[in-house]
């Protein structure tokens, strides 16, 4: 049987976070606490992820294991926020040792909110400094908080009718695998609960009862002119902890699975306007568990995160 638990119950991680909520951008960082780090996977889909070492990730990847992972605004300028992650692990001696220097190897995806806020202030090296300070508290909170500061979605008819949106965290546990979700979303499209089939978060036109459906404006719009020159303004990122023993290639896998609650969850998705990215790591004291379950479990998390993400954004 799965219980819901605290992402502080895998062990192994500290997660910090910082934003301007004048500007509408921040920056949440998943850190390994040990010079060891986590082996970690990626799924990425969609047309324009800003990202940053995604190769590291692959199976064939010299490097087993990772230091951090970023998760921001600021689209391709939000990529500077890892700079300061790094010297923040480079002080405290964490990183892939050369034989000359520890390196620390951080991961990062952004999302787009330069249209909220300040599109000139973005996460940089010190924002991502004070987000590890923070994740030393290690007391990570949903809504509109670091990296899902400036997040939305329905924006494909503008973004004064584009619901607010932020970031979500769930964990269960099932036996000893414990398996954790942590998303920020910023998607092109509406969101469902995939329980009910209900939409809870969409474009929403003056004069309308519930919300205009993106996907038929999608049609409208595609007939018109190219979506992606005009819409690139979104992205669901995320990341999957747990305490699961896997490999680099099983971590991928599992990374895969988690994609289908974005699938339950968001429509349309996966579009040349979304950077879709997923990241799983494994942490901590490991067990062994099957790989099936936990992606099945991942894709779960995922969705309840999801949902999170909207009812916190308030």
């Amino acid at each position: 049987m799965k219980k819901e638990i605290t992402i502080t119950d895998i062990k192994g991680i500290r997660i910090g976070q910082t934003e301007n909520k004048e500007a509408g951008t921040g920056c949440t960082v998943i850190l390994s606490e040990s010079g060891q780090g986590m082996c970690a996977g990626l799924d990425v889909r969609g047309g324009g992820p800003a990202s940053r070492e995604s190769e590291l990730l692959k199976p064939l990847a010299a490097a087993n294991a990772i230091h951090g992972i970023v998760l921001a605004g600021g689209s391709a300028f939000g990529l500077g926020a890892a700079d300061g992650v790094m010297r923040y692990l480079e002080e405290h001696g964490i990183g892939y040792d050369t034989g000359f220097a520890k390196v620390p190897l951080v991961c990062q995806s952004c999302i787009y909110d330069l249209g909220i806020g300040r599109a000139d202030v973005r996460p940089d090296a010190g924002m991502g400094y004070a987000a590890c300070e923070d994740a030393e508290k290690n007391q990570p909170k949903c809504g509109i908080i670091g990296a899902g500061t400036g997040a939305s979605v329905g924006k494909i008819c503008g973004r004064e009718y584009a619901a607010k949106t932020g970031l979500g965290i769930y964990a269960v546990s099932a036996g000893n695998l414990k398996v954790a979700a942590v998303v920020v979303l910023n998607a092109l499209g509406d969101i469902y609960d995939p329980s009910t089939g209900e939409k809870i978060a969409g474009p929403k036109l003056p004069g309308m009862d519930g919300f205009a459906d993106s996907r038929k404006e999608l049609y409208k719009l595609s007939q018109q002119t190219d979506l992606f020159s005009f819409k690139n303004s979104n992205t669901t990122i995320g990341a999957i902890i747990t305490n699961g023993d896997f490999s680099k290639a099983e971590l991928n896998k599992i990374a895969s699975m988690t994609r289908s609650a974005y699938s339950r969850c968001i429509n349309p998705v996966g579009t040349m306007a979304d950077g879709d990215s997923i990241y799983v790591a494994s942490c901590g004291p490991r067990v062994v568990a099957d790989v099936n379950m936990a992606g099945t479990l991942a894709a779960e998390v995922m969705a309840e995160a999801i949902q999170i993400a909207v009812r916190t954004a308030k």
